[in-house]
């Protein structure tokens, strides 16, 4: 995202010093570094000495996600020196060059966690080996259907997301609500969390159309949404680049004055707020308060701009320290901590886990407006009961 594009108008603290509130730790001690993976056939593990956490990051640094599975990875080295940790030593395996090889090595170099993989087919296959070890996992995939038995997601979870801007919607007099949903697996989710977020709300649902992306297939699904009476408001449940295309669509179909509401993937796509026809529209996602900060020390270390989803990687690190305060080195990590209900501070804002491995976010509604995202109502400051 942009550096022009600002979630808050509030003066936010210094990253570091909210860092230093959450840890008290001493001086740094980092080695972050990509390992070759070979193939082995069952993974035999070590347990060393050293008074080192030992925690592996299986990330893709080569092949098509390398430059996603990169800018994480930066992203943790960042953090182990922002909170100058003396006793986590964190080794990347590519799991571009084979997932379960990538697995089977973390395993047999004697770490007791894993942070990634990134996406949620790779999580079942390191699952299937990483299980059996008694070796936790805290993805950075937001494929609910992937968590559980020690399985823990840090991505954002989009339910979330569709729920907290239906309630704003709501919240500001509009009850008849629509859908236009990618023809994908994140469109299947997303119509469930649709109809069950306006219930909850207790609005009324229109109706749900699927796209593939393109300008006709939105424009055929403006046209039935327009057959079905008044609507106040339609969630486009989809990327940011595709609502671009969407948006306007629906605007030309006939749909004018609803209002648009879209889910966290719009906090990935600064290019939303060049685009005029959904200036006004709404969308729900983790505060960029911190982010922004975060994203120019990033930027002065590795000289360029992080990617949004980096953040997680920043995230995972303060987690791991905070637990490794209570976590005797060659042990099994305490999964228990995970699930407190007080929760965790990141740079994307509180977050906890339950016992699911489902992650809870506190989350923001932002407004597209002309070159940046402002925020309309700010994320609760603490998590219900």
């Amino acid at each position: 995202m942009s550096a022009s594009i600002a979630a808050t108008r509030a003066q936010p603290q210094a990253l570091a010093g909210q860092i230093k509130k959450l840890l008290v730790l001493a001086s740094v001690v980092l080695l972050a570094a990509c390992s070759t993976v070979p193939r082995s056939k069952a993974p035999l593990a070590v347990e060393p000495s050293d008074g080192m956490h030992r925690v592996a990051l299986l990330l893709p640094v080569t092949g098509p996600d390398a430059d996603v599975g990169q800018s994480i990875a930066n992203a943790t080295a960042l953090a182990l020196a922002d909170t100058k940790v003396t006793n986590i030593r964190m080794v990347t395996y590519d799991t571009g060059l084979g997932v379960a090889a990538a697995t089977q090595r973390a395993i047999a170099d004697g770490n007791k966690l894993i942070l990634g993989p990134l996406r949620g087919d790779n999580v079942i296959e390191v699952a299937q080996i990483a299980r059996p070890a008694g070796v936790p996992i805290i993805s950075f995939s937001n494929d609910v259907g992937v968590a559980g038995q020690n399985v823990f997601l840090l991505g954002h979870l989009p339910n979330q997301a569709i729920e907290r801007v239906v309630l704003h919607a709501k919240s500001k007099g509009m009850n008849r609500f629509a859908g236009v949903v990618a023809s994908n697996v994140y469109g299947q989710r997303a119509q469930s969390n649709l109809t069950t977020a306006v219930r909850a709300a207790g609005g009324v649902l229109v109706g749900i159309q699927e796209t593939n992306g393109t300008a006709a297939s939105a424009e055929a699904a403006a046209r039935r949404l327009t057959q079905m009476g008044a609507i106040d408001a339609i969630l486009v449940a989809d990327s940011g680049r595709a609502a671009i295309t969407t948006v306007p669509a629906l605007r030309r179909g006939g749909l004018r004055t609803a209002k648009i509401l879209g889910t966290d993937l719009w906090n990935i796509e600064g290019t939303l707020a060049s685009s005029s026809p959904i200036y006004g529209a709404w969308f729900a996602s983790v505060s960029d308060t911190l982010y922004t900060q975060y994203a120019t020390k990033y930027r002065a270390r590795f000289g360029k701009a992080p990617l949004r989803l980096s953040s997680l990687g920043y995230d995972s690190v303060l987690l791991v320290a905070r637990v490794a305060r209570d976590w005797r080195p060659g042990t099994r990590f305490p999964v228990a901590q995970l699930t407190d209900p007080q929760g965790f501070i990141g740079v994307d804002g509180a977050f906890r886990f339950n016992p699911n491995g489902l992650t809870d976010r506190m989350l923001e509604v932002q407004e597209v407006q002309a070159g940046k995202f402002v925020t309309v109502s700010p994320a609760p400051s603490q998590f219900a009961k």
